[in-house]
């Protein structure tokens, strides 16, 4: 992608120092991320694979629910804001992914009459605190609703390109603006419409629901690309489907465990993580992006 140099998001933090607390997950503070079958540095074998992938789905279902893991201690650390935040030019890359998806969404609520709040974006390394619990660089990407944050730990990138062999700076970029995606899904109250249905839901209809979710922030995403077509090159969006299908919950399970279980995927396959991605990129129109409405996911 070609930023040049276009400006950078003020909405960026650092949390220096390490994070501490563990898993709390209040009821109804739910959200969305991108799973990752590594622990955020050094290969892993397909046995650990396996164990933090299970472990990441379980956190994601409870965020559904009102289950609650106890806090293990806070932790303390500096928070940076702005361009104190910043070290490196990938921080900056991701500082202006968001600042355009800041100007994106805010044209998109704009012509249906509404007003864009944006979320922050926080780096941490390894560990830190989010209003949802612990981040953990095993989980990968998230969004908490509870704080309207964006967690990253920029070596996902690493393991996105060396283990799961999608590299590129627009696979970088999907990821930030899927994230985003979660964030315009609770401005817009599918988050808390969903939720409320998990509350009262059987595992399997609570998983379809959120890869509902996840598909339809995999679609927002397309959307915003769609709206930076003058700064796409060659072969970004295949570098986006890439990113998309390493990451569908078939290609996850099958690599950590060697066979795939439908009925417990929370993402999305990596068809319909692309289908979707494809279908916000071709249509630059939200509506389209219905994943609750459609009968064919």
């Amino acid at each position: 992608m070609r930023f040049g140099g276009r400006r950078t998001s003020s909405n960026i933090e650092r949390q220096t120092g390490g994070g501490g607390g563990g898993f709390r997950m209040p009821g109804g503070l739910g959200g969305g991320g991108l799973p990752l079958p590594m622990g955020g540095r050094g290969q892993l074998g397909c046995g650990t694979i396996a164990l933090i992938v299970v472990i990441f789905f379980a956190f994601q279902m409870c965020s559904g629910g009102g289950l609650g893991i106890g806090g293990l201690g806070g932790g303390g650390g500096e928070v940076k804001e702005g361009e104190e935040a910043i070290q490196g030019e990938t921080d900056r890359f991701v500082a202006q992914v968001l600042a355009s998806t800041e100007d994106r969404w805010t044209e998109i609520f704009r012509e249906r009459g509404d007003e864009y709040v944006a979320p922050d974006l926080v780096f941490y390394d390894r560990s830190g605190n989010s209003g949802c619990g612990a981040a953990q660089s095993a989980m990968g990407p998230f969004y908490c609703p509870a704080d309207n944050k964006i967690y990253l730990d920029t070596t996902f990138f690493e393991d996105l390109s060396r283990q799961l062999d999608a590299p590129g700076d627009f696979a970088q970029a999907y990821v930030v603006a899927h994230e985003v995606g979660h964030h315009v899904q609770t401005l817009m109250g599918r988050n808390d419409e969903v939720r409320s249905r998990q509350a009262s839901a059987g595992r399997a209809a609570g998983n379809e629901l959120q890869v509902r979710m996840e598909l339809e922030a995999d679609c927002f995403a397309g959307v915003w690309a769609n709206r930076e077509r003058e700064l796409m090159e060659a072969g970004d969006l295949e570098e986006g489907l890439r990113a998309a299908e390493a990451i569908g919950d078939d290609t996850l399970q099958q690599a950590g465990q060697g066979y795939t279980v439908p009925e417990s995927f929370t993402h999305g396959t990596s068809e319909q993580r692309m289908r979707w991605l494809r279908r916000g990129y071709e249509s630059g129109d939200p509506a389209q992006c219905d994943t609750f409405s459609a009968e064919r996911l």
